[in-house]
Formats: C-alpha cells, sequence, structure tokens
C-alpha cells in the first residue's frame, strides 16, 4: 500500500502572498519611454501682399507681422516676418547693387554655410523667374542650426534681397521641424510672389 505524504497546511492567504512575491521578483525592468513633443497646431496658410515704401513687394502669411528691423545695422527696407505663435523671424535686408553683385552674393552664401559646424547638409536650390527678372538660391540646412532655412534674391543689376530664418529658441530639429517645414513653405511663398518696384 503506497504512502501518502501530506504537506503542511497553508492558508490561502499566504500562498496568494508568496506566489505575488515570486511574481514580483520576474518582473523586466521598466524601459524608458521615448521623449514627446508638444503638439503644435498650424494656422491655415492665407497671404496678403506687402504693403511698405520699398523698391519691393510680396507676399506674405496673414498669421505673421511686419516689423522695421530694429537692429543697429537695419536700413529703412530692413523688415522682420514675425511669427508670433512659433517665436520666429524671418529676417529680410535689401541693398542695391552697384557692381557688387558677387560681393553680395558670396557674403549670402558664407551666411548659409557658416552653419557647417551643426548642420548634417545644406543643399542650394537655384531659383529662377525670368518673367519677374528674379533670380536666387534658397538654402535648406538640416541639423540643429540657428537657421533651418536662406534664400537670396535678385534682378542682377538694381536689387537684392536677403531672407533668413531664426527661432528665439534653442535649436531643436526634432521638435520645430513641423514649424521648420510651415514657414520654408511661406519663404517659398514669398521667393514665388516677389516683384521688383520701378524696375
Amino acid at each position: 500500500m503506497p504512502t501518502t505524504v501530506r504537506l503542511p497546511y497553508m492558508p490561502l492567504a499566504m500562498a496568494i502572498l508568496l506566489y505575488t512575491a515570486i511574481g514580483c521578483g520576474q518582473q523586466q525592468k521598466p524601459t524608458p519611454k521615448p521623449r514627446g513633443y508638444f503638439r503644435i497646431d498650424l494656422p491655415e496658410k492665407k497671404y496678403q501682399s506687402l504693403e511698405i515704401d520699398c523698391p519691393y513687394s510680396f507676399e506674405y502669411p496673414k498669421y505673421s507681422k511686419i516689423i522695421q528691423d530694429p537692429g543697429k545695422t537695419g536700413k529703412p527696407c530692413w523688415i522682420n516676418i514675425h511669427f508670433p505663435e512659433f517665436n520666429g523671424d524671418i529676417h529680410i535686408s535689401y541693398k542695391q547693387v552697384k557692381g557688387n553683385l558677387k560681393t553680395f552674393t558670396e557674403d549670402a552664401r558664407k551666411l548659409a554655410f557658416k552653419h557647417t559646424v551643426k548642420a548634417e547638409a545644406i543643399a542650394e536650390q537655384a531659383y529662377r523667374d525670368t518673367q519677374r527678372n528674379v533670380y536666387g538660391i534658397f538654402y535648406d540646412l538640416k541639423g540643429n542650426v540657428a537657421s533651418p532655412a536662406q534664400f537670396y534674391l535678385t534682378d542682377s543689376s538694381r536689387h537684392f534681397i536677403r531672407g533668413s530664418l531664426y527661432f528665439r529658441t534653442e535649436p531643436n530639429q526634432d521638435s520645430l521641424d513641423p514649424v521648420i517645414q510651415f514657414v520654408k513653405k511661406d519663404m517659398r511663398r514669398l521667393m514665388e510672389t516677389l516683384e521688383w518696384k520701378n524696375r
């Protein structure tokens, strides 16, 4: 006849406690969640014509403001297109060409490539509109740079405009990218609608 071995009596509460302790000891280590960013609601694209007493005009976004450039070197036709919602500006500087176009274009190139230290890439895109006599280059800068987009436009003989985008915050492409791409479209619209006055 087989011998029966009796296990010591274990109350139900102790059994649950034992299983819980064993289960907790085998838990996986917590994995940190990826960093998230605040959602940015972008306004609807709407534009208006620039009405100032300068030798150029273009369309700019209705969700921005035109502010006279307050800098020490600011000239009468130097302006900022300010984006209050994004805490950013497109700085516009204007110069009259007097046989010094090569100097202006080279300065614009140097200012764009000054960001090479932080930039992952800098793409140069030529722009040409023979009907409106507007020619230039758009600089698309990738990475955590202070100015993610710049351009210059000229008629090659009398007028020269340079634009650069800046945000008043620490450069962080991951968090700013939706806004950067949004404002780059506004910069391209500016380029496509630019006209010279009294050509």
